[in-house]
């Protein structure tokens, strides 16, 4: 089980069951999805660089990418209904928690001159919407082998009734949003967990080039 999943049933629910005054923790908001989307008008000009965005994104999200294509023509962009536009993948189960732990605890520290998340970024119904300039925050994707840097928009779906409830949710699991506070003592604890697997992995490392 991904670890940000187990800390969401272990210590998320029922804190947040009793934040948000829920005598059943079936109501607690919960993420249900996560969608990566990297839209890529110049693919009609040069298909190499649709190719190297769904690499891209495989790559972020290990998962096999879904190409998406304009339902229109677009005279002014030379754009022809079907035409492939971009490129998405969808996460959900523990592959979604995978994603969000690495999002939290890796890439959006690496985010140039970062100063939070912002909180009105919900859509009224809860869902959380981000954009990222640079594919190459993610520890997946390898800065000397990317053909140019691209963005990306990630969309978190929840099941909370309301944006208080999904920031609620959101900052339980460590989303770093401006004017709110983490969990300082789980912030420390994964941080622990993060050091000890890159240790182990570089004791893997060396016995293999030994």
């Amino acid at each position: 089980m991904a670890q940000l999943k187990e800390y969401y049933k272990e210590k998320v629910v029922p804190e947040l069951a009793q934040r948000l005054g829920l005598s059943n923790t079936m109501r607690v908001p919960k993420v249900t999805k996560v969608v990566l989307n990297m839209g890529l008008g110049e693919a009609v000009a040069d298909k190499k660089v649709l190719e190297n965005a769904t690499s891209d994104l495989a790559s972020i999200s290990g998962q096999k990418v879904v190409v998406t294509k304009a339902r229109k023509s677009i005279a002014g962009f030379k754009i022809r209904d079907g035409w492939p536009i971009g490129c998405k993948v969808t996460l959900r189960g523990d592959r979604m928690y995978e994603f969000l732990e690495r999002l939290v605890n890796i890439a959006i520290p690496r985010i140039r001159d970062f100063r939070g998340l912002s909180p009105k970024s919900f859509d009224g119904r809860g869902n959380f919407a981000m954009g990222v300039s640079e594919q190459i925050i993610f520890p997946e994707i390898e800065y000397d082998k990317v053909d140019k840097l691209r963005g990306l928009d990630i969309t978190i779906t929840t099941t909370a009734s309301n944006d208080e409830e999904g920031r609620a949710l959101l900052n339980a699991l460590r989303f770093p949003f401006k004017g709110m506070t983490v969990d300082s003592e789980q912030t420390s604890k994964e941080d622990k967990k993060m050091e000890s697997l890159g240790t182990d992995q570089d004791s893997k490392q060396d016995s293999e080039d030994t």
